[in-house]
This record gives C-alpha cells, structure tokens and sequence, in this order.
C-alpha cells in the first residue's frame, strides 16, 4: 500500500486540530445531559469509578485499535478494513463490519440531528419568549407543546443538518477541522460559566459528595452494566469515527497521545457537566433522576428560580447545540468520506445528499413524538410494549448494532492480524504492545457482551 501521507488528499493541520476534531466527535450531548442524569439514577460516585474504570479498560484500546486501522488503511472504514485485512492474510468478510458501522452511524445521526434541532428550538424560544416561570406546569406544558409541533421540530431539524453539512462540504481543514477550533474553545468557555454560575447560586457541597465520594453499597450489579456501558457509546468506538479521521493524519502525529486526550477531554467535559447541573438540581430540591427530562424540563424549572437564570438557559441550550453539532459533523463526515473516497463523489454532493437522506429517514423519529406517539410497533414483545419507532430505533443502534460493531474490532484487531500491527502502527513497546492486546482480545469482548447482557435483561 502506498503511504498514507500520498494517499489522502485532506490532512488535518497538525496535533491540535486532531485532537479538537477527535474530542468534538467524542463529546455529544449524551455527554451533557445523559452523563448526568444517568449518574443521578445510579447512585453518584460509585458510578462515576465504573465508568472511569470502562473507559480505560475498553474505550481506550479500541479507539487505539480504529486509529491504528485509520493510519494504515488511510481511507474510510470499509477501504480501510479491506486494507488492512488484505496486508495481513485476514479474511476480506471482515469489510462488512466496515459498512455496518457506517450504517449504524447513519441511523444514529438520523434520530441525533432532530434532538440536535430541539436544542436550537429550546434556545429561539427562550430568547423570544423568556422562561416560562417557576411553574413546573407551564414548563411541562411548554415542553409538550414543542413535542406537538412536527413542522416546528422538522424546522430545526432541517437547520440542524444544513449547518453540519456545509461544514462537511468544506472538506477537512477548511471545515471539520475549522468549525473544531471554534466549537470546542466555545463548548469548554460555556462550560465553565455554566459550572462556575452553579456552584455560585447552587449547592456544591452536595454535588461535590454526589460526584465523588464513591457508596459501593448503593452500586447494583445493574449500574455497573450500565457505566461501563455508557463509557463504550458515549465516545463512539465502533463506529469507524475514529478510523476516519485517523485516515487524515500525518505519520508524525502520535496516535496514542491523541487517543488519551480525546477521552480525557471527554470525560472532563461529562465531569463539567455534572458540575454545571447538579448543584442547580439539589439546591432546588429536584430529583436528578429524573432521565432525559432533567434537561429539557427540570433544568429551564430551577433556572427560572435564579438570578440571571433565561441568560444561563440561553447559555445552557448553546452549550448543547455546540456539543450536538461538532459530533454530528462526525457521523456526517462518515458517510461523506465513503462516498467520497470509495464512490468517486464530490465532497459537496456528497454532504448534501447524506444531509438530505437523513432528513427523510430523521421524519419517523419526529412523528414518534406526537402522530405516531401511541403506535408501538412490537407492542406484543415484553419489554417493548410502550416502545415507540425512536425508542426502537435508539435501542437497535445503542444495544445491538454498537456492541457488535466494538465486539467485531477488537476480534479484528486483537485475533484476526498479527500482534505487530498494533506495535508498528502505534509505536508501542513489547510490555505496552502486551497488555493492549490483552485489552482487545479479552478485557474488552467481556465487557461489551456484559454491558450488552445488561442492556437487554434490563429491557425485559
């Protein structure tokens, strides 16, 4: 294979606009709303040590191993798969985890983008309308209002994956890499207002406790699952991101450094989230379990009690805007580098045409919260009796598509191919080189297939 420097065309600029690309793919909103809420739900700290413990232990070795992929195959996930396989004597079938994780991307950015347009909506309408007082009903109702509006959501939605797609369609420099170096510095600075305005006006001490003071005995084997598993889909290994912007990386760049930032950042940012969240949450006597509805519902509640509090929700709604959009540029970006790379498309059809795609295929997810709300299309199957098509399709991708895909990498890299790849690809030593395939031929399977276990037995 010739050198990936001669193979790619688009380059990222150097270290830091990897990075910042790698951490805006890796930070979602799952990493501010659901880091949070899920931490409430299962007991604080303790959860917290799980699912530091399933990022070092599964996430790292994996995004290693889709980097390393990355480098060598220097294309999309299916070129660079096949690649790779090709060198090394692996079996070419191995290309449809390539194409599955491409698929699975797709699907996730088809429900992704109009959740991504909730957060613009929320933002106009506070900036327009204010809050809608201390009133849990009107905040209830304004809530169930906005789900009643499918031409307002299909609105934002659509705004939502244009902004992504001309960023996109800009290529890797003048645009991921670009609209990174804005939305990360942006994402990190409202962050820490947001933390900083919490701690001042909400309790800390009892956030700080919350967050970091481990109570093993409130742990069940259910919440551990369940760390370890948010860990696994909150960064997105699997997927074949990080083989494709491993693709535009310069040799120099190290591999292993850039991995390590990505999800320290990443689990920073989380961190910062629960800062930003939970001592508004416990000064007003909320319930931080209370799910998804903490952002959307519970949070504009308690803002509407503080000084200043439509300027922090304006604030807190961007913040989640920014978060949306760098990682949908990712799952964009996917797609895009296939079609571009493997299919001989421009850069501006082809993210124009994916945008579009995911618009119609993003119609089912909008209708499932107010027309299609009461159809439960496996309403006979336990578990799945109230389920609607966007709670199926978040479960398809999350509990069985994503698990497959990290199970299928690290047989891929850890059994399929020689021990050696890894170390030439990332400059390891005998003793780093061991333990990492001890990771993904071992550590990482077991804990992928528990988490999944866990996933489904908590389903039914």
């Amino acid at each position: 294979m010739t050198s990936p420097n001669n193979a790619s065309p688009e380059r990222w600029s150097g270290r830091i606009g990897f990075i910042l690309a790698t951490v805006g793919s890796a930070v979602g909103i799952g990493s501010i709303w659901k880091f949070p809420y899920e931490v409430g739900s299962n007991g604080g700290g303790a959860f917290v040590a799980f699912y530091l413990a399933g990022l070092a232990l599964i996430v790292v070795p994996l995004m290693l191993a889709e980097f390393a992929i990355g480098r060598k195959g220097a294309g999309d996930p299916l070129t660079s798969i096949a690649a790779v396989a090709r060198n090394y004597g692996a079996g070419g079938w191995w290309v449809m985890f390539g194409a599955l994780g491409v698929l699975t991307g797709f699907l996730i950015l088809s429900f992704y983008a109009v959740i991504g347009g909730w957060t613009i909506g929320y933002a106009f309408e506070t900036i327009a309308l204010g809050l809608p007082g201390a009133d849990a009903q009107a905040v209830r109702s304004r809530y169930e209002a906005f789900l009643a509006s499918p031409g307002a959501m299909f609105g934002y939605q659509f705004l939502f994956l244009a902004i992504a797609a001309i960023v996109v369609a800009r290529g890797v420099g003048h645009g991921i890499e670009a609209a990174a170096k804005v939305l990360m510095p942006l994402l990190l600075v409202l962050m820490l207002l947001l933390a900083g305005y919490a701690m001042i006006e909400g309790d800390v001490a009892r956030t700080m406790r919350y967050l970091f003071v481990p109570s093993f005995e409130q742990v069940s084997a259910r919440a551990a699952l369940e760390a370890v598993g948010l860990g696994f889909f909150s960064i997105g290994v699997g997927l074949g991101l990080m083989i494709t912007y491993a693709a535009y990386s310069d040799v120099s760049i190290s591999l292993r450094e850039v991995a390590i930032a990505s999800v320290v950042a990443d689990t920073a940012i989380s961190l910062l989230a629960g800062l930003a969240v939970f001592p508004i949450v416990f000064a007003n006597q909320l319930d931080p379990a209370s799910g998804p509805g903490l952002v959307f519902v519970t949070l504009p509640l308690a803002f509407a009690k503080l000084p200043l509090g439509s300027i922090a929700a304006i604030a807190f709604f961007l913040l989640l805007f920014v978060a949306a959009l760098a990682s949908a540029i990712s799952m964009l970006e996917l797609v895009v580098a296939m079609l571009v790379r493997r299919y001989g498309w421009s850069r501006r059809a082809a993210s124009g045409v994916s945008a579009a795609v995911c618009f119609v295929a993003g119609v089912p997810t909008v209708l499932s919260f107010n027309y299609w709300a009461d159809w439960h299309p496996l309403a006979a199957v336990q578990g799945f009796t109230t389920a609607t098509f966007f709670d199926l399709l978040d479960y398809l991708t999350s509990n069985v598509l994503l698990p497959i895909e990290g199970f299928a990498l690290a047989l891929f890299a850890g059994w399929a191919i020689p021990a050696r790849f890894l170390r030439e690809q990332l400059r390891l030593g005998e003793r780093s080189s061991a333990i990492l395939l001890v990771l993904l031929r071992y550590v990482a399977p077991a804990g992928i297939a528990m988490a999944s276990l866990g996933a489904i037995l908590i389903a039914h």
